[in-house]
Parts: C-alpha cells; sequence; structure tokens
C-alpha cells in the first residue's frame, strides 16, 4: 500500500512462512525478542506476546505468516519520535511530547496551531510528512501510531518510516477519523499525495483493485480479505471528503502544498475539490 501511494516509506517486505522456532527462538541472542515467546503448559504451542499474554498469537511452533524487517540500528541509525497525533492515546497510558496525558488534540480542534509553532513542525516538510502517515494509518485503520523514526543520517529533513504497522488491517467495518486529525485539523496535504489520492478513486484505477492485483504476488496471496480491499476504496472517499471540506474552508492555495513543480495533474481540473 506505501508503495501504491507513493510514499515508499515501509521498508521493503515481502511475505513468507516462518517457522519461529527454528529461524527465531533458538538462533537469536536478542534477549528481548526471546522474552516475547511463551510456552505453553504441556509444551503443546508456542505464541508470541505482542503486548502482554491479552495478545498471543500462536504458531503452534511450526510455521506462521510473517516477513522481514528493518535493517538493524547498527547499520542504519535511526531516531524516534512521539507522535503529536496518537489515536490510541485516550486509551493507554503512552504519552506524546506535545498532547501529554490530556490528549488535547481530542477537545481542542485548533490543536494544530500549537504543534506548528513547535520545530521542527514550523518549518520543512516534518508537519506534510505527518498528514501522509496519517492518510496511511487511516486507510489502514492504524490506530496505534504512537511514534515514527527516521534515519539520522538524514538529520531534520529526511523522511518518516511507517514502522509497526501490526495494527492494521483490523476491523474492516470501522472507519477510525480521529486516525485522521493531522489531516481535519491542519488543514494541508501535498499536492503529490493529493494528485495520487485522485487518480485512486478513478474507476480505471481503483485501490482496492491495485492493492488486490499487487498482492496476488506475494506468496501467502491473497493476504487481505474482500471487505478490507473494499474498506480502502470506502475511506479514500472520507479522506477527500476531508481534503474538499479543507478547501471550501481555507481556499485551495492554503491546504494543497504544491511540493513539486515538475509533476503535472493528469487532468487540469483535477485538484479543485470545492463544492
Amino acid at each position: 500500500l506505501c508503495r501504491i501511494l507513493d510514499f515508499r516509506r515501509v521498508p521493503p517486505t515481502v511475505g513468507r512462512l516462518i517457522n519461529v522456532t527454528k529461524e527465531i527462538l533458538e538462533v537469536t541472542k536478542n534477549e528481548i525478542l526471546q522474552s516475547v515467546f511463551f510456552i505453553s503448559p504441556g509444551r503443546r504451542a508456542l505464541s508470541c506476546r505482542a503486548r502482554g499474554l491479552d495478545t498471543l498469537v500462536c504458531v503452534g511452533g511450526r510455521a506462521g505468516d510473517g516477513g522481514l524487517s528493518p535493517p538493524p540500528l547498527h547499520l542504519h541509525t535511526r531516531d524516534g519520535f512521539g507522535c503529536s497525533w496518537d489515536a490510541a492515546a485516550a486509551t493507554t497510558e503512552r504519552i506524546s511530547p506535545f498532547s501529554s496525558d490530556s490528549c488535547r488534540w481530542e477537545v481542542n480542534p485548533l490543536y494544530c496551531n500549537t504543534v506548528r509553532e513547535i520545530y521542527p513542525y514550523s518549518n520543512g516538510n516534518r508537519l506534510l510528512n505527518i498528514v501522509d502517515m496519517a492518510v496511511f494509518d487511516f486507510l489502514i485503520g492504524n490506530m496505534d501510531r504512537h511514534h515514527y523514526e527516521m534515519f539520522t543520517k538524514f538529520g531534520d529533513d529526511g523522511f518518516l518510516l511507517h514502522l509497526d504497522n501490526a495494527r492494521g488491517f483490523g476491523r474492516h467495518s470501522h472507519d477510525e477519523t480521529s486516525i485522521l486529525a493531522p489531516l481535519s485539523q491542519c488543514c494541508t496535504i501535498k499536492r503529490t499525495t493529493l494528485l495520487r489520492l485522485q487518480l485512486l478513486a478513478e474507476p480505471e484505477y481503483r485501490l482496492s483493485d491495485v492493492m488486490r492485483e499487487s498482492l496476488l504476488q506475494d506468496r501467502l496471496a491473497p493476504v487481505l480479505t474482500e471487505p478490507h480491499l473494499l474498506a480502502l476504496d470506502r475511506r479514500l472517499q472520507l479522506i477527500l471528503k476531508a481534503v474538499r471540506k479543507c478547501i471550501d474552508t481555507y481556499g485551495e492555495a492554503k491546504v494543497v502544498a504544491n511540493d513539486t513543480t515538475q509533476l503535472e495533474a493528469p487532468a487540469s481540473d483535477r485538484v479543485k475539490l470545492t463544492t
């Protein structure tokens, strides 16, 4: 999905069956990784704890669906940053640097004005990249974006890495619009992002169709169920509706950030979303 959106911020991943006993548990020297495994009484099943015993993924000691992870930190060092808009903050104890423990973004519709005054969101593309990430998370239904990471070698101008997407594609019937808070509150989006979203809303390039075809190449195909694929189309329309509302309120010039002068719109009126 990240590649289809032309974000390209999720490390290249390919699905595969992993024998967690032979390929992970028996070879890793990482104590933290070892600690996530739980062997049931009688050694009949092996489970992985995502956030404790209440979230077990049982793989029976044999093969489970999985994918590759990003390179080790000693090869490509990364910095982590708290996310100002954590859709799950209201029900967890995680604290982000801007919202503290009061989830101010949930009760203050002008919360983005505060964020805009804080470096590095006050200049550069960081805030626009946050909006991109919110678009990605909303499409997959990921409410767990409590932080994001960046490669340190590129400094503050680097792109955001979309890591830890395990909570995505959970409830296909529910659209958690609070995930779109960075977009709906800041009312800004990259022109390139908007053009891609508009293209994927066209019948001949429908997002669900493109995603379905792309996943057929995966070894674990089909990966997503049909309801999850159709949810992508529904959520895409909600994103475009949010952008349209912003443009109606503030005007296209203030909402759509021209992040490149080289890319031309497929249609001359494609970005015009005013009603």
